[in-house]
């Protein structure tokens, strides 16, 4: 069991930067693949990053790739989402997500989730 709880969202302008924060529960953390999703007002839940159990790897969606970055401290059980050059588009409640041991792409292979933290972007 893996519990996961995210921090730091926000309402900042266009062009600000925020960074997101996922503490996960258990001893077995450096398992898991990590992974954050959003879900934008009446869309469904999409794929925005992922990073390996190690942190070796890591893979983005096209439309945050080159403005975010995915990061995790395994010795603090944290995963981080480093967000810049925001946009409105970003607009959304963003979700930690986990599981064992694969790179996750699709929320139909997350294994748990957390609550969400909302992010508004204003133009």
């Amino acid at each position: 069991q893996v519990q996961l709880v995210e921090s730091g969202g926000g309402l900042v302008q266009a062009g600000a930067s925020l960074r997101l924060s996922c503490a996960a529960s258990g001893r077995t953390f450096s398992s898991y693949a990590m992974g954050w999703f959003r879900q934008a007002l009446g869309k469904e839940r999409e794929f925005v990053a992922t990073i390996s159990r190690n942190g070796g790897a890591t893979y983005y969606a096209d439309s945050v790739q080159g403005r975010f970055t995915i990061a995790r401290d395994n010795a603090k059980n944290m995963v981080y989402l480093q967000m810049n050059s925001l946009k409105p588009e970003d607009t959304a409640v963003y979700y930690c997500a986990a599981r064992y041991m694969i790179v996750i792409r699709t929320a139909a292979e997350v294994s748990y989730w957390g609550q969400g933290t909302q992010v508004t972007v204003s133009s």
